[in-house]
């Protein structure tokens, strides 16, 4: 008696015979999933958590450095202007007309001296390549009064104008007038030099 009891029982709660034993298996396997899940679950949300804190620790970092970066890339630059290498002057230059784009960053060039080696560069360049990088950078800072108040007085005007034209490089004549128009609209005397 107490075996068939037991016997029935089994077959209601497990089925019979060998389905009793798959369907317990199952039972068992579906279990194992769902604790997976949550465990992969739960693995992910630490994974994005200790993502984050990275992030934010990258970001803090970053915005302590960045500022300082900025400057030793301009003073690198102004410092490549001293280099004999043609490539090298270009290389800085062509840097500081990237930097020079506010107010502030221009007189922080012309104030390091990047614009006087702007000058030296512009006058004793060989090649149309070296002079248009240098009129570029020259036009770049000229975008701030007081830059070109600057520059000005250091013989920006008859400089510009000692420059020869190039059928070569259109962009030493577009560098040349954009720098001579800002100076007129300034009211600098252009028309001595």
């Amino acid at each position: 008696m107490m075996r068939g009891l037991a016997s029935q029982l089994a077959s209601r709660l497990f089925g019979g015979g060998n389905n009793g034993y798959l369907r317990g298996r199952t039972y068992s396997t579906f279990r194992a999933k769902e604790e997976l899940s949550l465990e992969e679950e739960a693995e992910r949300k630490v994974g994005w958590l200790l993502k984050l804190l990275f992030a934010g620790t990258a970001a803090a970092v970053g915005y302590q450095f960045f500022p300082y970066m900025g400057d030793n890339l301009m003073q690198q630059s102004i410092s490549l202007l001293h280099v004999k290498d043609p490539l090298f002057k270009r290389m800085g230059a062509s840097r500081l007309a990237r930097f020079a784009i506010d107010d502030d960053r221009r007189m922080r060039i012309v104030n390091k001296g990047g614009g006087q080696e702007l000058l030296k560069m512009l006058e004793s360049a060989k090649d149309d390549r070296t002079r248009k990088e240098a009129l570029k950078a020259l036009a770049a800072l000229s975008n701030s009064d007081e830059a070109m108040r600057v520059l000005h007085g250091a013989g920006l005007v008859s400089l510009v104008k000692s420059i020869p034209d190039s059928s070569m490089e259109v962009d030493i004549q577009k560098y040349r007038s954009a720098i001579l128009k800002r100076c007129q609209d300034l009211r600098y005397d252009t028309t001595h030099s």
